[in-house]
């Protein structure tokens, strides 16, 4: 009877796996079904004890207190962010200055959607890179050749006038909710972006000042991308993974974690869980920073881990300059010992890399390098 059980599971049509792990999950799963194994050498590492082979407490990400940027201590925070976007890729952003109900509520209201049934979510599947809101599974169902255990929820979230009307009207105050977040995070990554171009001697001072502008003025009307993520329960978590191995394309990415475990990031070859702290977020370096610093600041490799107990919810924010804006090195990180390293892009080159290839480390960022 066993066998059955499981050639039956194994067996369903590729349309069952389109229509995500949520929907396997509220179908009674138990035991991975081959379409989402990784290959042995692609697995999260066990050791003999069935524990994760990853450095959990032996690095702790830099903390970067946004309240202090704004006072008198704003020279030593610049030197501990230039040190965590050089050294780590990634921070912790504490005291932040966003509500905690303003979070507290998007994380809600995200599970709340998670937990509608099929038929209402499924409205809003699609293939097309370009919609203002997209459901799905995987990292790319189209393309991928084994999927991974998350279902998400894209939301285009720039400008607001022309993409909100798009937005999911179940649950009823999510459309709300999220536009709310969204400005939140969207006023917060132009100060830390600022922060960042003070960091890399960009801005700051007189000479600067109308190049300050112009590139902030640019971030003002840049891409948003707000992907909400679920994580359900996983019968066999050592086989699969939520997320595999990557980096974000653009400048920076403000990610919220509920308070369950599961983002790792790659430090010194060895996989590091970052523990969440609450009404924090975990920011990391994008390509388009990567080559825009031309190398100085590292975008990091990331993946998910997934569990058998609970269902993890996040929602990442990323922004980066608008649709068809040239991303480039910045001319004054460029001479004799600094050579160019990365050749032009923007996000319609990026749209068209993952649209034609399945997506897997750090790819799309090699495609750029020059030599």
């Amino acid at each position: 009877m066993a066998v059955a059980t499981e050639t039956k599971e194994d067996d369903r049509p590729e349309s069952q796996y389109q229509k995500g792990v949520k929907h396997l999950c509220e179908n009674g799963v138990n035991k991975v079904p081959k379409k989402y194994i990784l290959p042995a050498s692609d697995r999260p590492r066990m050791n003999y004890d069935g524990k994760l082979n990853v450095r959990k407490q032996n690095l702790k990400l830099p903390v970067i207190d946004f309240s202090e940027l704004q006072g008198a201590n704003r020279p030593q925070v610049l030197k501990s962010l230039a040190n965590a976007c050089e050294q780590y890729g990634f921070f912790q952003l504490v005291n932040h200055g966003i509500p905690s109900d303003v979070i507290s509520s998007m994380i809600d209201v995200s599970t709340r959607f998670f937990e509608l049934p099929f038929e209402e979510r499924a409205k809003y599947m699609s293939s097309d890179m370009h919609a203002p809101v997209r459901y799905g599974t995987s990292f790319n169902q189209n393309k991928d050749t084994v999927f991974c255990w998350r279902d998400f929820l894209k939301l285009m979230c720039h400008p607001p006038s022309d993409v909100l009307p798009h937005w999911p009207s179940s649950p009823g105050d999510l459309r709300k909710l999220a536009a709310t977040y969204s400005k939140e995070t969207k006023n917060l990554f132009l100060m830390v972006m600022e922060a960042i171009l003070e960091s890399l001697g960009l801005v700051g001072t007189t000479e600067n000042k109308t190049k300050e502008e112009d590139i902030l003025k640019d971030f003002q009307d840049g891409s948003q991308l707000m992907v909400v993520n679920c994580y359900p329960p996983c019968p066999e978590p050592n086989l699969t993974l939520g997320m595999p191995p990557h980096s974000d394309y653009g400048f920076l990415t403000l990610l919220l974690q509920d308070e369950v475990e599961g983002l790792q990031i790659q430090f010194q070859e060895k996989w590091v869980t970052v523990q969440p702290i609450a009404n924090s977020f975990v920011v990391n370096v994008g390509d388009h920073l990567e080559i825009f610093s031309n190398g100085k600041y590292k975008s990091v490799l990331h993946r998910v881990s997934v569990n058998s107990k609970k269902s993890r919810t996040s929602v990442a924010s990323l922004h980066t300059l608008p649709f068809k804006c040239t991303v480039r090195p910045s001319p004054k990180l460029i001479d004799e010992e600094n050579p160019r390293r990365y050749k032009d892009t923007n996000f319609a080159t990026f749209l068209e890399y993952i649209s034609s290839c399945e997506p897997k480390r750090k790819n799309f960022l090699d495609s750029r390098k020059l030599g």
